[in-house]
């Protein structure tokens, strides 16, 4: 039995004769970070949608944790323990940080005021520095207003709050999580990404950032025109294999696996 936290098997997605996707297999494993990468066009929004739940694959199945699921919106994979943050992060900006955090799942008062639906908003601010503390995130006071934050630190709280959503060993889903970021404000987006891997999260970023594909990745698979090419170590890659790989310049031998 495979030890994978999440398991594509021969996935694939057409749309009338188009194929955005064929035969694509994919394993992660508890706590491995897997970097997703690929020209534009490649598949793998595509794929990352099927895995959150957006998509349904024309064929192949998907397993979490070795039972077989089949997820028919994102709130079916958020119930298997699938979390994806967008590119556009979806966070509220006139809300402020652990309004954020807590959107969905907001404690309320005890007795009546509970009961209409009244928040404990001292409860919420507690609570989501406790999330973010338990993920070593200093970022800014949490009755800060989401738009007074710097990208960097938008992008650490969308991860923060999908993060805090996981059970146990789920999977986190990142859709280009350092695109339009300083050096500076990436370094806080990878500090968060290898926190969360260490804490026994598994992650798959979608990222066109090869040096954050290096420094983060355990794993690097690469798409091309919708097949996987690659699928490899990413300790035993080089600049010069992945960008083959992504140009459609070679294939690696054993990325059927």
């Amino acid at each position: 039995m495979s030890d994978a936290v999440f398991e594509l098997d021969d996935i694939s997605v057409h749309y009338g004769y188009a194929r955005a996707l064929e035969g694509v297999s994919l394993r992660v494993g508890p706590g491995e970070v897997v970097a997703l990468l690929g020209d534009n066009g490649a598949g793998k929004s595509t794929l990352l949608k099927v895995m959150s739940g957006a998509h349904r694959p024309t064929t192949g199945r998907m397993l979490v944790r070795g039972q077989p699921v089949e997820f028919r919106s994102p709130r079916d994979a958020a119930t298997a323990g699938i979390e994806m943050v967008y590119q556009d992060l979806a966070l509220v900006d006139a809300m402020d940080i652990a309004a954020n955090l807590s959107l969905g799942r907001e404690p309320l008062l005890r007795g009546p005021l509970g009961w209409l639906g009244f928040i404990n908003r001292r409860a919420m601010r507690d609570q989501s520095q406790a999330e973010l503390d338990a993920l070593g995130v200093r970022t800014a006071p949490v009755n800060r207003s989401v738009e007074m934050l710097s990208g960097g630190q938008r992008q650490v709280v969308a991860i923060a709050r999908s993060a805090a959503r996981l059970p146990e060993r789920g999977v986190l889903l990142m859709d280009e999580p350092t695109a339009a970021l300083g050096h500076e404000q990436t370094e806080l987006v990878e500090d968060l990404i290898r926190t969360l891997a260490a804490q026994g999260t598994s992650i798959v970023i979608v990222t066109h950032n090869l040096p954050l594909a290096f420094s983060v990745s355990h794993r690097t698979v690469v798409l091309n025109r919708g097949r996987k090419v690659a699928d490899a170590l990413t300790a035993d890659c080089d600049g010069d294999s992945v960008v083959s790989w992504i140009t459609g310049a070679s294939v690696q031998l054993d990325a059927a696996r």
